[in-house]
């Protein structure tokens, strides 16, 4: 499947020329509840091409939302979807693309996937998950995270518009940031990685490493572009290869202890990558020091001490454990296997719970 990026100040303006040349006559918009105080939304409200509104979901998007995403696109007879928003809004459309044309006698998750047709265009408003040009989401059924992955749900279109990171909370910018470093940095560093993840990849590492300044504390709007471009070169890279043990580790941190995804991420990242050098053969350990100059620092050391001052000077915190010996072993028992897989060294239980211990305090 492929994709068309758009990407700088005022190509929103371009998505009723898109829409108008896909032949929509009304489409869904699925977008949080904070889309009216975008900058973006006054456009929406001059378009000819009508449309409905979907914001019934929650951050950590449920399958009974997206089956009701799924009935307000059916009753209004849309013919097209448009997502704004972060990566809660990007899962929701993806699913409802994929399953619109389904029956509703079977759960949705238990049906083969095929291409529906169904036009998505993305806008993102954050730079984090560059979900908006990847084949994957991410709901949950009843408690447990569903990994849903389709070639067909990337989006048709990707459009990068920076002034909508312009008023995002400090707080947000930080973890979804930390969320496109990380998936940057697994990506380059997976079983599955490729030439061309890696070159994108390590486009999304220099592009995060030169720029975070500017963007978390200065509000320089240059910077601001920088990184939602490496924002969404990392999520082209993820698109290739996934993710590996740091988002694995992630889910059940934000699931015990409400950390946004990009938080949980940017925790596991530096002691995972600290705990690979006492066991790496020479080929991953050069891949590691590629990484670190990506990152402009000689060694993985300095890397992982970098990535650590990053967390210090933003403040992003650890967790505090309550029952630690209970959550300790809910926390490993909760990896995703499959994640693990594409990691480039065997990671045990034992393993897990010692890099845990050094998460959670």
């Amino acid at each position: 499947m492929s994709q068309t990026i758009l990407f700088g100040e005022g190509v929103h303006r371009q998505i009723g020329d898109i829409l108008q040349e896909l032949g929509c006559r009304k489409f869904l918009l699925v977008c949080g509840g904070s889309f009216r105080r975008l900058p973006v939304a006054d456009y929406f409200e001059h378009l000819d091409i009508p449309y409905v509104t979907f914001t019934d979901f929650t951050p950590n998007p449920q399958y009974d939302e997206v089956c009701r995403g799924v009935e307000v696109y059916r009753a209004n007879g849309c013919d097209a979807i448009v997502a704004v928003g972060g990566g809660s809004a990007m899962d929701v459309a993806k699913c409802i693309k994929l399953y619109a044309p389904m029956s509703d006698d079977v759960c949705y998750l238990e049906q083969p996937c095929v291409d529906t047709g169904i036009p998505l265009i993305a806008l993102p408003t954050t730079a984090g998950t560059g979900s908006e040009s990847t084949r994957f989401a991410v709901i949950y059924h009843h408690g447990e995270k569903q990994s849903v992955h389709h070639d067909s749900i990337l989006p048709d279109y990707a459009v990068l518009e920076p002034a909508v990171l312009y008023t995002l909370p400090d707080y947000q910018r930080k973890c979804t940031m930390m969320d496109a470093l990380g998936q940057a940095i697994e990506s380059y560093w997976a079983v599955a990685a490729t030439a061309e993840s890696r070159k994108l990849a390590a486009e999304a590492i220099r592009g995060v490493a030169q720029h975070w300044r500017g963007y978390i504390f200065d509000d320089d709007k240059a910077s601001t572009m920088e990184i939602l471009r490496a924002s969404n070169l990392a999520g082209q890279a993820i698109h290739i290869t996934t993710t590996t043990a740091p988002h694995a580790m992630s889910y059940k941190l934000t699931t015990f202890y409400g950390l946004p995804h990009g938080h949980a991420v940017a925790l596991c990242l530096p002691r995972v990558w600290e705990y690979m050098l006492t066991c790496a053969d020479a080929s991953l350990l050069a891949v590691l020091d590629e990484i670190a100059a990506c990152m402009g620092v000689h060694t993985s050391q300095e890397a992982v001490a970098l990535l650590d001052g990053m967390m210090g000077e933003m403040k992003l915190g650890c967790p505090v454990a309550e029952c630690r010996d209970e959550e300790m072993a809910r926390l490993v028992a909760g990896v995703n296997v499959e994640r693990l897989g594409n990691h480039p060294v065997p990671l045990s239980a034992y393993v897990l719970r010692r890099l845990y211990e050094q998460i959670v305090k």
